[in-house]
């Protein structure tokens, strides 16, 4: 549905996103994730047609956001980190405003004003001016103007800020349904919130992609080993002397003995080990009475992407350096892009 290839931007000879590469399938909820000043809002913009890039390509849907920016706009609903509400305005008002300007047909705005504020809870809240409105209330405003237009991509800013907890479970499960028909680009710092919903997810870190994987598989990958835990029904000797004896146990530690059990956590080398230590604890007589594995947390995995990248001959030097501004474009250029207009 949504294709980002080379995407780069500078402001002046800083590099904010640099050269990213990665897609939105259809009807795909995909979480995009990054600390603060890692290039999600700048990417976001990009892809929706608020920001020019200084080079690569957004195609949305088979149309190009800049050579075909009306038809690529015209499939893309956009929730920035702030939203975008006039404060003088009433909701109702707001939203058929909106509406024009996304030249929904006359005969169609009403009834399309009508589900958005349904959809999102307001219809009581119509008559009443944005500035008036408590911070959930401006962010639901503000969701329900991305979903005017009924566009086939939704790209959503943080869409969770200032809701209380009831809201955001509802804001969840309205993303869940709406990705069930449309694609979703959903940026959060609540990791709680991408696990929530998303199956894969996007990590930025200094402005350029660092995974782009399934939440599972990233959890089970970013280790360097697996670490079982594991309880048997036998003494402590007879079970650390059969651990040792088996190839790809790499370490055996927090051993406790207790009540004729003993409890360990394993590191293995690989995975299938663990049918190897059944197989021997089994036929030596060790009953197993708990066999689990231990895998990292989407906080986890994150906090480990990113610090990869941030250590000094890590993931970070391994991708790039810090690019400089190629020599033919000069500075004042290279905030824009290339031969594309500017904001």
């Amino acid at each position: 549905m949504v294709e980002i290839k080379h995407l780069t931007r500078y402001y002046g000879k800083t590099a904010a996103v640099r050269g990213i590469d990665f897609e939105i399938r259809d009807n795909e909820i995909l979480g995009f994730l990054g600390p603060n000043g890692a290039g999600k809002s700048t990417t976001m913009n990009m892809i929706a047609g608020y920001l020019p890039s200084t080079d690569g390509t957004v195609i949305v849907d088979g149309f190009d956001i800049t050579e075909q920016a009306a038809e690529a706009k015209r499939r893309i609903g956009y929730l920035p980190e702030i939203p975008p509400v006039y404060p003088d305005m009433r909701v109702e008002e707001y939203l058929k405003f909106v509406a024009g300007i996304k030249g929904i047909p006359a005969k169609e705005r009403r009834a399309q004003v009508e589900s958005a504020m349904e959809r999102l809870r307001i219809t009581d809240m119509r008559r009443r001016l944005i500035r008036n409105l408590s911070k959930g209330y401006k962010q639901r405003v503000g969701f329900a103007q991305a979903l005017l237009g009924d566009p086939k991509v939704l790209i959503l800013d943080e869409p969770t800020v200032g809701l209380d907890p009831t809201q955001v479970m509802e804001v969840r499960q309205l993303i869940r349904e709406l990705g069930r028909d449309r694609s979703v680009i959903f940026s959060s710092h609540i990791l709680a919130e991408i696990s929530a919903v998303c199956e894969r997810v996007v990590i930025i870190n200094k402005g350029k992609i660092r995974a782009v994987d399934t939440i599972e598989h990233l959890e089970s990958s970013m280790s360097a080993s697996t670490v079982l835990n594991l309880t048997c029904e036998a003494g402590k000797d007879k079970v650390l002397r059969l651990l040792s004896d088996i190839r790809g146990v790499v370490k055996v530690s927090d051993v406790r003995e207790g009540e004729g059990r003993v409890s360990c956590k394993v590191e293995l080398a690989e995975e299938k080990v663990r049918s190897e230590i059944m197989s021997v604890l089994l036929r030596n007589e060790c009953n197993i009475s708990e066999m689990s594995m231990d895998k990292l947390s989407l906080e986890e995995v994150f906090a480990k992407i990113t610090a990869q990248s941030d250590a000094p001959g890590g993931l970070q030097d391994l991708l790039d350096e810090t690019p400089e501004v190629p020599e033919e474009a000069p500075a004042d250029e290279a905030a824009g892009s290339n031969g594309k207009e500017g904001a």
